[in-house]
């Protein structure tokens, strides 16, 4: 079975993103299998951070890449934290203290204006100079609650209003997230992209 690095040091990104690329029967492993360090994220932007993060995986690995980079865009504060959201809190920061942060930021602003949104770009480079990966986006459009709630997810789910479901990302199932998240629909996206690559390698092979 072949191989495909994930690009990230997130453990709930790489369970997320594992269980949905089940459907390609592939083997997908985490880049600390192969003690590849994290690279700085140095891009402007979602994609270019995602392909510096698959190309840094694929270079170390030798081994085709998809990277994940993705984060939260907050209507009020100009698309913060974007890029930044994993750092918005500082060095060090921590799911918790990223929402702290997050809310004590949103304090004064009324439930009208708390629109905000998940962006997900997905990356797939069959190489390290791959002059043509594969990218796609995906986007949850929702607002951002005034308290916490729920206990499953990560980052920022816990106030992450899904108005489809009245509720927050962190009280949904892992299968009701997949279905309306930013990664499950940059994901869906890739998959059809990837299934023929992949059927294509095994025809060349």
């Amino acid at each position: 079975m072949s191989q495909i690095v994930l690009a990230t040091g997130n453990q709930g990104k790489v369970k997320e993103l594992a269980n949905m690329l089940a459907p390609l029967n592939v083997e997908i492993v985490a880049q600390s299998a192969f003690n590849v360090p994290d690279v700085p994220e140095t891009g402007t932007t979602f994609i270019e951070n995602a392909i510096i993060k698959a190309r840094h995986a694929a270079k170390l690995t030798g081994k085709p890449a998809i990277a994940d980079d993705s984060g939260l865009e907050v209507r009020a504060l100009k698309g913060a934290p974007g890029i930044y959201s994993a750092r918005f809190s500082g060095e060090g920061a921590t799911d918790q203290s990223n929402i702290d942060k997050l809310l004590v930021e949103m304090a004064t602003v009324p439930t009208e204006l708390r629109q905000a949104r998940f962006v997900c770009v997905l990356v797939y480079m069959r190489h390290e100079h791959d002059p043509t990966p594969l990218i796609c986006q995906g986007f949850w459009d929702g607002t951002i609650t005034t308290e916490q709630s729920g206990r499953d997810g990560f980052g920022y789910d816990p106030v992450f209003y899904a108005p489809e479901s009245n509720c927050t990302s962190a009280e949904l199932s892992k299968e009701q997230k997949n279905k309306l998240s930013h990664r499950g629909k940059a994901l869906a996206a890739l998959l059809p992209q990837l299934t023929t690559e992949l059927s294509q390698l095994k025809v060349e092979q």
